[in-house]
């Protein structure tokens, strides 16, 4: 598959143009997530409704059933399932952190061991992530760590 990126002045509009033998199941989901992260990520605050790009989010997390992501200063519900963080998200700085958590590399200001094979990563807002024995290798890759 070929893929050409063309910038353009900022007074002509963006476009996206697909061209394929067929749309199967791997274009759509695709095309879809895409679209997804095009239009942002909707979260609640209160009764404010708020749509915030995958740039500015340090975090995602569920918790009892509950699903938030975290921003600098600011947190936010959402109606989005882990699953679907970690598809809008993959392919980017973002990789899973541990069963609950996944986590913003880009956002990272440090890292350093924790207990039991863990890391704890501590953000630019200065909040700490504990990142599970099981996902310290991708962690150490994505920051060129080994």
């Amino acid at each position: 598959m070929k893929l050409t990126i063309e910038e353009i002045e900022r007074d002509k509009e963006e476009e996206i143009i697909v061209r394929c033998h067929e749309i199967d199941e791997d274009m759509m989901r695709m095309l879809q997530k895409l679209k997804k992260a095009r239009n942002g990520i909707v979260g609640m605050q209160g009764d404010e409704i708020h749509r915030l790009s995958l740039d500015e989010i340090y975090y995602f997390e569920v918790v009892d059933n509950k699903s938030f992501f975290y921003c600098e200063e600011a947190v936010y519900e959402s109606k989005w399932k882990l699953y679907e963080f970690a598809e809008v998200s993959r392919g980017g700085s973002f990789f899973r952190a541990s069963k609950s958590v996944i986590l913003n590399v880009d956002k990272i200001d440090f890292v350093k061991p924790a207990f039991s094979g863990r890391f704890e990563a501590i953000l630019f807002n200065g909040e700490k992530v504990i990142v599970s024995r099981q996902y310290v290798g991708e962690l150490k890759e994505l920051m060129g760590i080994r």
